[in-house]
Parts: structure tokens; C-alpha cells; sequence
């Protein structure tokens, strides 16, 4: 019904409730007029990789020189419920996290169609409606054993974070050939609730991810602007915070809060791709080989340089600048494990909102009320803005390695993690709790390509062993006896393409999604 438009896929009543003519038509209009330009910009990333890969290392933009110099221009103040960050929530869109969430007591909850969320086609059209039904306070859900759960009266703002740039919607096409896979989900969103959030003293807030340029962003603005004009909402309506979360997108912090201007409302520090982006881009130098995962802590020389020019950005420009997430979550039945988690979250906000952060990321209700004591505590007011650092923060300090070892122990870790987030991906779950962490694709596409890097490189283990393919195949192995070699075959298959192919696969999400159906 809608030209050129077809969906391959099996609809039911309910998705017909979001899929409707009027909101296909809109997605049309947006991948129509914004499906080239993302394609050049894509084609854009491949061109600055190959130049990395010739020796060129990234440094702050002398074409952009101008902007970061000039001392006038400002983000706009945020919208009142958004005032107040100190603690978010993330999870994926399915119903009862939903709900959770919402409930939770944290200040804002980012519904995640990303790293949080497993691309299956009811998984993202079910969780719009399930957005949809959570803003007009109409959702509910009642579990197997007979437990509903039910909005709280208060509840946290909603933010949404549509699939990156590099995404498409397969079961979606235009002539032929899949959507963007943000533009589909940020479509659907925005069409069927924008007006509806305003008139609720709200707005349609959004996280963007995985921008590696300000040029990105400047298309991500021009799509906010066309789809105000559209929707027939006022300008400025549609405000987003960007994830820095590659290390190419460290050095255009600025630039990428210029671009988006009106629509901005801060950045933040997306730690776990952060590290997977410094990997995948320096992957062939032997000079940026990185230690175990456990050892790229939020303290390491380049990472703190990170989170601190985050700060000193945002608040030069008058924009949130929100922490990292914390991966780890409640250890039910085992005290002492239980209260190191919740100290080395503490810990980890403490050193943030000190900094001056003005708010922070966790993956757990339980913790919650930790993230909000700290804040509570060092930031007791709305947000930290006025707090102006005085630090100078070099392309040299973004780009130093974390010193640390590689061992048996790492590489092993690496492979089981990756191994079971798969199988879990796979399946249909994006957010999956392994060793009281909860892992995303985030972290499984550090722990993938850490393996590569490893082999690439023949890195050598502390025990003196060398990291070959060999070895991998070893130890992944030996964890399909432990786990079940059936259950987890194909993540295996999938795992072992994503750790060792050449040329290095760029997400871990691209042919993990063709297995899909």
C-alpha cells in the first residue's frame, strides 16, 4: 500500500497497530530522502579506516578549528524532565522490563532497540507498541506464574535508542533493498508518540549511537528537523544525547554537540564500545595491543582522559555529560559477592560524580538506589553544568594503551562470554546476565575482538603460551563441553567468523542478524 515499500514478514493484529499506512509512509519519506546519505557516510568510515591502516592516527579536526574557538555558541537548556540525570536505567524493549524500569526510581530509562536489544523482527516492532502502551499508561503484563506488573505512579523519563547508523531493517525494503534500521525504529517512535509525549509535559528524547563523526550527526539533526516539519511538532522538540562510544568520536565531541545544537541535550560516556572501537580501529598496530578485558578499567590513563574531556565539553556548551554504565548486578544467594558488586559500583559513581558528571548509567534496578545515593550525596543539585574543568586533554591521552598483561584466564573469559551472549542473541535476548555481569553486544564485541587482535599478533600469554587460532579453537572447545556442545553449535560457528575472519568483520551484529529470521 505504501510505494516501493514492502514488509517481508509476518505481521500480526497487534503489529498492525504501529504498522499502519500512515507510519510506513513517514519511514518512506525517511529513507527515501536520508537512505543515500547514510550509505556515503558508511562508505566514509571505510575510507578513514584504510587511512588509519596506513599510519594515519586521529587527531582533534583543524577544518572544525573554528567551532571549538568560538566561545559564544551554547546547547539549549534541558526540558524539565530531563533536568535531572543523576541515574539511568538501560534494558531492552520487551514488556515486563519495560514496566521494571519505569519503576524502578531511576530518573530516566533508555529503551533500547541496540546493543541491549536482539534485532528479531517481533522483538522490534513488539516493543513499540510496548513504548507506545507505557506512554499513555496503558501497559501491563502478567507473567507465567500469575505476577502483574503495573506502572507506579511516578515513573522514570522515557529515552529510546534506535539502532546505529550501520544497521539495516531486513524485513523492511524500499525497491528492493533494507532500510535503516534507526530510521525504522526512530520513525516508528516518533511518528506514533511525539504529540502524544508533549502533551504529556514530555518530549521524544533519544540516545544516538555509534556516530564516529560530527557529519553523523549533522544527518541525524537533519532527520529531526524534516521529521518536526512532518510531524507538524515544534522545532527543538526532538532532543538527543550522543554516545561517545568510538574513539573517533572522542575527537569531534564538540563538533557533534554544534551540529545537533537545538536538539541536543549532552553526551555519554558509552564505556564498552569505547574500548571495542579503540580495538577494531587500531587492530593491525602492534603498538595497540590491549591487555585482558578486566584490565581497561575506567582509571586507565586513556579512559579517564575520556570521561574528563566529556565533562569539560558539555559544560563548556552548557550539555549533560552522563557516565558509563555499569555492567555489573545483584549476586542473589552469596553475600560477600553481593556486597564487592555493589562497592565496585559505588566506587565507580563516586569517582564520576567527583568528577563532575552529571549523572551515570546502571543495568540493574537493584542498583539503582546505589548510583542515587552517590549522586545524592557529591551533586545535590539537578546537575553539575556550572562545574567547569580545567583540564587539557591531548590526542596523545586518548590514544595511550592500557598497560596490563595478557593470560590464559583473559583469553578464556573472552571465549565464554562471547560464546553465551551468542547463543542468548541468537535466541532472541540482547541483555544477558553472565557471571554477575550483564553482558550486551557491547561488551561481547570487545571480548570478539580481543581474540582477533591476539591472533593477529601471535600476543604472547603471561605463561610464556602464544595466542594462535589453534588455540582458540582449543579453548572454545573445551567451554562447548562445559556448556553443551549442541545447544550452543551455532554461536560457536558464528563466534569463531566474528573472532578470526579477515578482513576483521566490523559488527559482530551484521552477520549475527542474517542468521536471524
Amino acid at each position: 500500500m505504501i510505494s516501493g515499500l514492502s514488509i517481508n514478514a509476518d505481521l500480526s493484529s497487534e503489529m498492525n497497530g504501529v504498522l499502519t499506512p500512515e507510519a510506513l509512509e513517514f519511514v518512506r519519506q525517511l529513507q527515501t530522502r536520508f537512505g543515500a546519505r547514510r550509505f556515503e557516510l558508511l562508505a566514509a568510515r571505510e575510507t578513514r579506516q584504510k587511512r588509519i591502516e596506513a599510519g594515519e592516527l586521529p587527531d582533534f579536526l583543524i577544518e572544525t578549528q573554528h567551532i571549538r574557538d568560538d566561545t559564544t555558541w551554547r546547547v539549549p537548556p534541558p526540558p524539565t524532565d530531563l533536568m535531572d540525570r543523576r541515574a539511568e536505567i538501560t534494558g531492552p524493549v520487551d514488556r515486563k522490563m519495560v514496566i521494571n524500569a519505569l519503576n524502578s526510581g531511576a530518573k530516566v530509562f533508555m529503551a533500547d532497540f541496540e546493543d541491549a536489544n536482539s534485532p528479531s523482527w517481533s522483538n522490534c516492532v513488539l516493543g513499540q507498541i510496548n513504548l507506545r502502551d507505557a506512554i499513555r499508561r496503558t501497559i501491563g503484563f502478567t507473567n507465567p506464574e500469575g505476577k502483574q506488573y503495573a506502572l507506579n505512579e511516578k515513573i522514570a523519563t522515557l529515552k529510546v535508542r534506535p539502532r546505529g547508523w550501520h544497521l539495516p531493517e531486513k524485513h523492511v525494503t524500499l525497491e528492493g533493498e533494507p532500510i535503516s534500521g534507526g530510521l525504522f525504529d526512530f520513525g516508528l517512535y516518533v511518528f506514533h508518540n511525539a504529540k502524544e509525549l508533549l502533551s504529556r509535559g514530555s518530549g521524544p528524547y533519544f540516545y544516538l549511537p555509534k556516530l564516529e563523526s560530527h557529519l553523523e550527526a549533522r544527518l541525524w539533526n537533519e532527520v529531526f528537523t524534516f521529521s518536526e516539519e512532518y510531524l507538524d511538532v515544534p522545532y527543538g522538540s526532538i532532543r538527543a544525547t550522543v554516545l561517545i562510544e568510538t574513539i573517533l568520536a572522542a575527537f569531534e565531541m564538540e563538533e557533534i554537540l554544534y551540529e545537533l545544537r537545538d536538539h541536543s541535550v549532552g553526551l555519554n560516556c558509552g564505556r564498552w564500545d569505547y574500548i571495542f572501537s579503540a580495538i577494531k580501529k587500531f587492530r593491525l598496530r602492534p603498538d595497540f595491543v590491549m591487555p585482558d578485558r578486566v584490565k581497561v578499567t575506567m582509571t586507565s590513563h586513556m579512559m579517564r582522559s575520556y570521561s574528563l574531556l566529556a565533562i569539560k565539553t558539555c559544560h563548556k556548551r552548557g550539555a549533560h555529560a552522563i557516565g558509563g554504565m555499569s555492567a555489573f548486578i545483584p549476586v542473589k544467594n552469596d553475600i560477600e559477592a553481593n556486597n564487592k558488586a555493589t562497592e565496585q559500583v559505588r566506587s565507580d559513581k563516586t569517582r564520576e560524580a567527583t568528577d563532575g558528571h552529571d549523572g551515570t548509567w546502571v543495568a540493574h534496578p537493584g542498583l539503582v538506589p546505589v548510583a542515587l545515593e552517590v549522586f545524592d550525596r557529591i551533586m545535590p543539585s539537578p546537575n553539575q553544568i556550572d562545574k567547569q574543568l580545567e583540564v587539557n586533554v591531548t590526542a596523545t591521552d586518548l590514544l595511550t594503551v592500557p598497560t596490563g598483561g595478557v593470560t590464559l584466564a583473559g583469553l578464556t573469559l573472552n571465549i565464554s562470554v562471547a560464546l553465551q551472549y551468542l547463543e542468548a542473541w541468537l535466541n532472541g535476548s540482547g541483555a544477558v546476565p553472565i557471571n554477575n555481569l550483564m553482558e550486551d553486544a557491547a561488551t561481547a564485541e570487545i571480548s570478539r575482538a580481543q581474540i582477533w587482535q591476539w591472533v593477529e599478533h601471535h600476543t604472547k600469554l603471561e605463561d610464556g603460551n602464544v595466542v594462535t587460532l589453534e588455540l582458540v579453537k582449543n579453548v572454545l572447545n573445551t567451554e562447548l563441553e562445559r556448556l553443551g556442545t549442541e545447544r550452543f553449535a551455532k554461536a560457536a560457528g558464528l563466534l569463531l567468523e566474528v573472532a578470526t575472519a579477515k578482513p576483521f568483520i566490523e559488527f559482530l551484529t551484521l552477520p549475527g542478524y542474517r542468521e536471524m529470521a
